[in-house]
């Protein structure tokens, strides 16, 4: 009862363990069936695991399941060279990569003279010297690699395990002891009855001596053939353990691998470390195979699934499963007592413990910072400030939302604290903190407060930038402040004094504060590690210990003062922000001894050990090359990977996988590749380790990758080389022969463009000739019709000269014919008649019809001619009459130049219209001017 109390509370106390980072790999994951009973690793560091449904291959990117030969379980395997031996239901071999990297499997046992005992299986295979030794419950069969022969060793009993300690090869036969390989022989060790009834399920050398662990009873030490107990703090945790598999690490520790209780880590001096199980994060808890990669990494086939423990890594992990710590805002050391602020109160737990944290039940809710001044712990809290004394605390203000607390310089008995509502004062009295006042003439919110001198201070808030504030010599009043324009404000930044110098970080950069420009000044060297594409978070902490801490979207990083110069050093550790889920802004880190810091998390925390971060080598591979014809996978081929291969046109399609084998759960791989002959330039960083091109066209190419593993390049660049042939219809002989038909048939269609243009030659000069005979003929109309126009203008010329002598006429008969009667009716007519006969004369001047008649025909030609011809009865005097008519004189207006009356015009008229036989209703004017 007492050793299962013991057990009891060393397992209890487990839950409140710092513990390293896990992966773990599910059945969802690597593809397989849940069992997993032997893992190895070949030398370019890939993973190989002996499961229920065959030989899984890990690359470090992703998983591939090889079938076991024979459609049975694997139960061992074990890598020698580029070699892996694997071993199972009576059968065993090696599996080796192709060209291609795919691994072909070659069979070892069907080369054995008389063959394999009935149900036999492999169930440990293990390599010394030039030999492979291959164990089942019945046999040991020992291959020799040169001779490439068999020997073996027959069991009366069950064989339960064969072990590999100092050079030598161990193995128990149930009932009978331990014994070992000899000169090809067995040779007893020793038949202790301890040894003969209990399962050994290890064996380790030490000083020359043989530790032996056994599955139920624990350690034992054999030294000059006798047996005792190993004496070890950890018996007593181990003793109740059913343990199933176990191994000795590089640094002398060990781990066990226990039946339904995980597994137990013990120091090399056997003292108890840790123990993992489901509830710390293994995906179950029967641990069926232990293996040690190259790089330190602890890896584990469970029996449902696998899980990969990074030992060597520089991260122990406290995870706050239930959420009760909730997220760490700040952490201190003070008297050997961790204390944690979070946004649930204020924890504590004795320091370098594994006792459960405990919350100061005065405390609860948002606790802002942790700071050590006059040798006393103050709290910072949402409700106030707080005086930490021990596990409990007083309460010293109660002004809500205490930021941070900065010591004021020469004046030891006050403190300077960031509020919500701007600066307050602390003063000692009589060796006790209690609130003094508030600076007034200031109310922002003071995140941040740094103090550059006794009357200066700077205050950062992110929302409206950086304030240089002055402050009176007492401390109670803010004088003036102004806003720092050298700097913009920024989401997440901070300030921070460092080495005597304020810092401002943003998403622009590092800035420097420069007493003598009054300015903050942009640190080139700072900011490359703190740039627009990197930035996560403005947030600066000092630690105490000389180095200023920063934080990145991919890391974390701090800067110490040079060694041989005023340049800081930078010293990146790649911890991405996706894995340390930090709150963004409130990222906060301590020192707590030697190389090791606490950081904070959402969940927990995470301590760093800086002397466990080293640079390491990576290199990177590739996996496969699929070649495609077409888009399914159905149609994909596996190529040879180190020749330069041709291909087809029509299978131009590739897939390359490739991948860097880091197992560290804290390190991101990344890749970055380019095609040579089509795609030139390097791609983005990118966490996907596969490609495909499609439709490439012919020609030489070239595939390139590089990665990288947190800040560390990979040492090499893995290429691939390979052509695309030309398709056969542009084949040198057919691209000879289309040059000839183009040739020829270009000089057939000259000959036939040179016809045919000759023709349109033809054709454009007649058209050329017939438009130009049709522009002459256009102007000579255009000529006719101006002519026309001129004759037509010459018409109604004459026509307004006949008209004015026409009326000139009718003017002058008229005057003549007034005078005549005037002189009629003078009563001295007889004297002169004379002058009436010269009147008459004048009034019937053929002269005047004369000079009408030539006017009326230079107006109207041949009109009297056509009259004439048409009535050839008319007189000269009707003629006369038919002109005047032409030109639509009224009969008033003809009287007088016929010198008649106007009743005579109209017989005149009435006997024209009888010799012209017009009918009665048509009217003479109308007729004449028609003509």
């Amino acid at each position: 009862m007492l050793t299962l109390f013991l057990i009891f509370i060393g397992l209890a106390s487990v839950t409140g363990q710092e513990l390293p980072p896990i992966e773990s790999f599910s059945t969802e994951d690597y593809r397989a069936e849940n069992q997993n009973w032997a893992i190895s690793q070949t030398a370019n560091k890939f993973i190989y695991v002996a499961n229920n449904k065959g030989l899984l291959e890990f690359t470090g990117a992703d998983w591939k399941l090889y079938p076991s030969p024979n459609q049975t379980i694997l139960r061992s395997v074990h890598a020698v060279g580029n070699r892996i031996y694997t071993g199972c239901y009576m059968e065993f071999g090696y599996w080796q990569p192709s060209a291609d990297g795919h691994l072909r499997y070659t069979s070892l046992s069907e080369n054995l003279a008389l063959g394999m005992v009935e149900d036999e299986q492999i169930w440990n295979i293990v390599s010394l010297d030039n030999y492979v030794v291959f164990q089942s419950l019945n046999r040991i069969y020992s291959y020799n690699l040169d001779s490439q022969t068999f020997s073996k060793i027959e069991a009366e009993t069950t064989l339960t395990k064969m072990i590999k300690a100092d050079r030598t090869l161990y193995f128990q036969k149930y009932n009978q002891g331990l014994f070992k390989i000899e000169s090809g022989v067995e040779k007893l060790v020793s038949n202790d009855a301890i040894l003969k009834s209990n399962i050994i399920v290890n064996i380790f050398s030490r000083s020359g001596k043989l530790i032996i662990q056994t599955k139920t009873k624990g350690f034992f030490v054999l030294e000059d053939g006798q047996l005792s107990k190993w004496d070890i703090p950890a018996n007593d945790y181990i003793s109740g353990l059913t343990v199933y598999s176990s191994i000795c690490l590089n640094d002398g520790s060990l781990a066990i691998g226990t039946i339904s209780n995980g597994i137990v880590h013990l120091s090399a001096s056997g003292e108890f470390d840790y123990r993992l199980n489901q509830d710390q994060g293994l995906l179950n808890n029967t641990v069926l195979s232990l293996f040690e990669d190259s790089d330190e990494n602890l890896w584990l086939g469970l029996d449902n699934g696998i899980n990969c423990i990074n030992s060597a890594s520089p991260y122990r992990i406290y995870k706050d499963k239930n959420g009760r710590l909730g997220s760490i805002y700040t952490s201190r050391i003070y008297k050997d007592i961790l204390y944690l602020g979070t946004n649930q109160g204020l924890f504590f737990k004795p320091f370098d413990s594994d006792q459960p944290f405990e919350l100061i039940e005065a405390t609860k809710g948002q606790v802002w910072c942790l700071t050590v001044i006059d040798d006393r712990l103050f709290c910072g809290h949402d409700s106030g400030t707080f005086e930490v004394e021990g596990t409990s605390v007083r309460q010293i203000t109660f002004s809500e939302g205490t930021w941070d607390l900065k010591p004021i310089p020469n004046h030891d008995d006050l403190i300077l604290q960031g509020n919500y509502n701007g600066l307050n004062v602390l003063e000692r009295k009589n060796g006790k903190w209690s609130f003094r006042n508030k600076l007034t003439g200031f109310d922002m919110s003071s995140k941040y407060v740094e103090i550059l001198d006794a009357d200066h201070i700077f205050v950062s808030h992110e929302y409206k930038g950086v304030f240089r504030l002055e402050v009176d010599g007492t401390y109670h009043k803010v004088e003036n402040f102004k806003n720092m324009e050298s700097v913009s404000k920024g989401l997440h930044s901070s300030l921070s004094t460092y080495e005597n110098d304020i810092f401002y970080a943003s998403n622009r950069g590092v800035f420097k504060y420069k007493l003598e420009e009054n300015v903050f000044l942009k640190d080139s060297i700072l900011s490359e590690s703190l740039n627009t594409e990197t930035y996560k978070s403005g947030k600066m902490v000092t630690d105490g210990t000389g180095k200023l801490w920063f934080f990145s979207e991919n890391n974390i990083f701090y800067v110490t003062p040079g060694h041989l110069s005023e340049t800081p050093k930078v010293t990146k550790i790649a911890l991405p922000s996706t894995i340390r889920n930090s709150i963004s802004g409130y990222e906060s880190i301590m020192h707590t001894q030697g190389q090791n810091y606490l950081f904070g998390t959402s969940s927990g925390y995470i301590m760093i050990d800086l002397d466990k971060v080293k640079e390491q080598v990576y290199n990177i591979k590739i996996n496969s090359v699929h070649n495609y014809t077409t888009d399914t996978d159905a149609n994909k081929n596996l190529v040879a990977i180190n020749e330069t291969n041709e291909f087809t046109i029509k299978s131009n399609n590739f897939a390359f996988a490739y991948s860097i084998p880091e197992f560290d759960k804290y390190l991101e791989s990344e890749y970055q590749y380019r095609l040579n002959g089509d795609y030139d330039q390097w791609s983005n960083w990118s966490k996907s380790y596969s490609e495909l091109f499609k439709n490439l066209a012919f020609g030489d190419y070239t595939f390139e990758v590089r990665g990288r593993v947190g800040n560390t390049p990979t040492e090499n660049t893995a290429t691939y080389s390979f052509s695309i042939a030309k398709p056969w219809y542009i084949s040198n002989l057919l691209i000879f022969i289309y040059i000839l038909a183009v040739l020829l048939f270009s000089i057939l269609m000259h000959n036939v463009y040179k016809r045919y243009y000759k023709k349109q030659k033809s054709k454009l000069i007649f058209a050329n000739k017939r438009d130009l005979e049709l522009k002459e003929l256009e102007t000579e109309q255009q000529l006719m019709q101006l002519k026309n126009e001129k004759l037509q203008q010459d018409i109604e010329n004459k026509n307004r000269e006949l008209a004015i002598s026409t009326m000139s006429l009718i003017k002058k008969n008229e005057f003549l014919n007034s005078i005549k009667e005037e002189l009629k009716s003078s009563e001295t007519g007889k004297g002169l008649k004379s002058v009436v006969k010269i009147i008459d004369k004048n009034i019937n001047n053929t002269d005047d019809w004369k000079f009408f008649q030539e006017a009326f025909n230079n107006a109207d030609k041949d009109f009297l001619k056509k009259v004439k011809s048409i009535h050839p009865k008319l007189t000269p005097n009707d003629l006369k009459l038919c002109a005047y008519l032409r030109l639509n004189l009224t009969s008033k207006e003809i009287a007088p130049l016929l010198n008649i009356s106007s009743r005579s015009v109209e017989v005149k008229r009435y006997r024209l219209r009888k010799k012209m036989d017009l009918p009665h209703e048509a009217s003479l004017t109308n007729y004449i001017l028609e003509i």
